[in-house]
């Protein structure tokens, strides 16, 4: 069913993606109505958000109603149009609405999270990636919580990347050379400065190193010959 959306000159894949979209948008209200209903909306944290990136697979093109923005790559792509999703977190009389955080966070930190939130810390393992992010979005000036960000991507030719700050490194292909990006002043990714940058590189390099955990299964691929 291609609703409102039957009727329009695009390919068959992207009606079937606006119609998607638009049934998301319409179960979301239906699920907020809901919560009112029951007189839990202010006592229920709701958060929306995504898994990757656009992508380009069943026919669908990543660039459809400019999905992925200024952003480079796509899913299964470790630049930041592959990984960059929006979080939009909803909860009356907890968080104000129309506010925003520049948070980097991961789903790794949502358990970490959510203990905080309901007051049960003590059991959340101290040996897990994840961090709470709990008061970047219930405190009236939000704190960011500093922290990296680590990806390991095994499929292909692999890849890894670091985030910390404004700096990403980006390692994909896997044995390739690190490149290194300004997300401050290139959300794009289009400048490498790793050649500028060296020592940032170093850091950034170890950070990876550090914060890759070996796995029998899941291993990067001998490189090429």
């Amino acid at each position: 069913d291609l609703g409102p959306f039957a009727k329009e000159s695009w390919p068959e894949p992207a009606k079937g993606f606006a119609a998607m979209v638009a049934r998301i948008d319409r179960d979301m209200g239906r699920l907020l109505d809901r919560l009112r209903k029951h007189g839990i909306d202010e006592n229920t944290l709701v958060l929306f958000t995504s898994d990757n990136g656009p992508h380009s697979e069943g026919g669908h093109k990543s660039k459809t109603f400019n999905s992925s923005g200024p952003l480079k790559g796509q899913k299964r792509s470790l630049h930041e149009g592959g990984i960059r999703v929006p979080m939009i977190a909803r909860w009356p009389g907890r968080i104000p609405a129309g506010t925003t955080s520049a948070q980097v966070a991961g789903f790794q930190d949502l358990l970490p999270t959510f203990a905080r939130i309901g007051g049960a810390t003590a059991n959340v393992p101290r040996d897990i990636d994840g961090v709470s992010i709990a008061s970047s979005l219930l405190e009236a000036t939000p704190k960011i919580v500093p922290r990296s960000l680590y990806w390991a991507f095994y499929e292909g030719r692999g890849g890894q990347a670091v985030r910390n700050g404004r700096w990403k490194a980006v390692q994909q292909p896997y044995h390739t050379k690190v490149r290194l990006y300004d997300l401050k002043d290139d959300i794009g990714e289009q400048h490498d400065l790793a050649a500028k940058r060296p020592k940032l590189v170093a850091k950034l390099s170890e950070i990876m190193k550090q914060s890759y955990a070996p796995s029998d299964r899941w291993k990067f691929k001998p490189r090429r010959r």
